[in-house]
């Protein structure tokens, strides 16, 4: 794949999507990349698009971005891991909007490759759910089928979710994308017959998909990466990723 006029290599890793926004994405992703720096794999966290940020010491912070860089264990700054970061804390194309910007897919994909070319494994947390428009004529289902990493969706656990979770997981099949494993997220703790919908989770879309269940999350006031990675089931997790590492892998980071 060309990127820029660079001749990049494939991209190991995956791609978080969720069934909403405000599921736990971020969280879940950077307990993967805690999860796979504790199997000695260098792990590197991108946001492509992050809007809403703070005034923190005079800068502006976006605080998954943030999250991503830290539970990662490549050294990045905040521009790497966020390559495309915006003010308002609204919809992507609103927040690029008014600032009289744009979302440009080539700057996600040059960043991807800058990442990979730098870690065994990435993890691209998405935007929203699975089809958040981007701009005019394409949205985060465009950026996960131009990224082609398989994907991992995060399923929030409150009323609606079995919906939710396969019709998300139906528009990932229509791109053709491998749906290699979905995590539950606990975001209603008082979710009446969570386990009765967990149950209906795990027997639909194994029926659907083959899609297996690689963690449940609960509700925890402090969601800690090493906290979350707690609750992922591991064998599952390296049936998906470990595959997907270089067959030679790279030599230490420099530091």
């Amino acid at each position: 794949m060309t990127v820029s006029g660079l001749t990049s290599q494939a991209l190991h890793g995956c791609f978080v999507t969720g069934t909403d926004t405000a599921v736990g994405k971020t969280h879940v992703s950077a307990a993967l990349l805690h999860w796979c720096a504790q199997q000695g794999w260098r792990s590197a966290g991108l946001k492509p698009v992050a809007a809403g940020t703070l005034l923190i010491d005079g800068r502006p912070v976006n605080e998954d971005v943030q999250a991503l860089r830290q539970a990662g264990s490549v050294r990045l700054t905040d521009a790497e891991v966020g390559p495309l970061q915006f003010k308002a804390a609204c919809a992507p194309q609103i927040a690029a909007a008014l600032e009289n910007r744009c979302i440009d897919q080539a700057t996600i994909l040059s960043a991807a490759h800058h990442l990979a070319s730098r870690a065994d494994v990435i993890v691209v947390e998405g935007v929203g759910g699975f089809c958040v428009p981007l701009g005019p004529d394409w949205d985060t289902a465009d950026l996960a089928l131009a990224l082609g990493l398989p994907v991992v969706m995060v399923v929030g656990l409150r009323l609606g979710c079995i919906s939710h979770a396969l019709l998300t997981a139906e528009a990932i099949r229509v791109r053709q994308l491998p749906l290699a494993g979905w995590i539950a997220s606990t975001v209603d703790p008082d979710m009446a017959h969570s386990e009765g919908n967990l149950a209906s989770l795990r027997h639909e879309l194994t029926r659907r998909h083959q899609a297996p269940c690689l963690g449940v999350v609960p509700w925890m006031p402090a969601p800690t990466p090493a906290a979350v990675a707690n609750h992922l089931d591991a064998a599952a997790l390296k049936r998906v990723l470990e595959p997907m590492l270089f067959v030679s892998p790279f030599s230490p980071e420099k530091t």
